[in-house]
């Protein structure tokens, strides 16, 4: 018998998005409640709820640090007393430090770590108890993480880090019908990205098949599609133009 996406008994998911203030998890929060499911913004910015407060009654938003484990602990409860079950949750927020390997600070390195996944890693903990059968966790990963980057040696072991943790939590969870992806965005137009210069930019860009940058809400109707699907876990879904390929 086929699994039942969860909320399916009304049409209504639950979603759960970290990093949703701006950017890919701004525009996945969104899309997901511009078809009618109920969304949780979380951001570390107290104007979250301002935030979700625009995007109608269905989006609440709540200001937490997924590096703060009292913060997710604290989340999990008004999780818990607003909604009862969590149906999908979105681990996007993402921190970038960059840097050669001799000028990496050591501070760098931990924050990075901390919000690219050790936080993913504590957010699912805290929030599992309230997911059921047909639950999916889609992790937003990066093209970094696969491929070699001089300068970014923080981030791309964070995403690394983050790919493993899919892995083995797809076969950790598959036991009680949880569902873990990951979404891996290529270049896309965001505030992280927003700092590089021309010159790179146009480098990335040729070396792109699609030659052009990709928008948050391409990003998002993937993870829209990864959190519905039934037959899929710990898969990697590159989302990039074409850019994995070409590297």
């Amino acid at each position: 018998m086929a699994q039942v996406p969860a909320g399916s008994g009304t049409g209504v998911r639950h979603w759960l998005v970290t990093g949703a203030s701006r950017g890919i998890g701004h525009a996945v929060a969104a899309l997901a409640c511009s078809r009618g499911d109920k969304v949780c913004l979380v951001s570390r910015s107290a104007e979250i709820t301002d935030v979700a407060a625009r995007l109608g009654e269905n989006a609440m938003g709540i200001a937490a640090d997924v590096t703060n484990v009292d913060d997710l602990t604290r989340l999990a409860s008004q999780i818990s007393t607003k909604w009862g079950r969590l149906d999908v949750l979105v681990n996007n927020a993402g921190l970038h430090r960059g840097g050669t390997l001799d000028r990496v600070a050591d501070c760098d390195w931990d924050a990075t770590l901390a919000t690219n996944l050790t936080g993913p890693m504590r957010i699912i903990r805290e929030l599992l108890p309230l997911m059921p059968q047909g639950g999916a966790v889609v992790n937003v990963g990066a093209v970094v993480g696969f491929r070699g980057f001089p300068g970014d040696s923080c981030y791309g072991a964070s995403k690394a880090g983050l790919a493993g943790l899919t892995q083995v939590l797809a076969a950790e969870l598959a036991r009680r019908q949880v569902l873990v992806n990951m979404v891996v965005p290529g270049f896309v137009f965001t505030e992280m990205t927003s700092s590089i210069s021309e010159r790179a930019r146009r480098a990335i860009v040729n070396r792109i098949p699609l030659q052009r940058m990709g928008t948050p809400e391409e990003i998002a109707e993937v993870c829209w599609w990864v959190a519905g699907s039934t037959y899929m876990t710990g898969s990697v879904v590159f989302t990039d133009g074409g850019l994995m390929c070409n590297l």
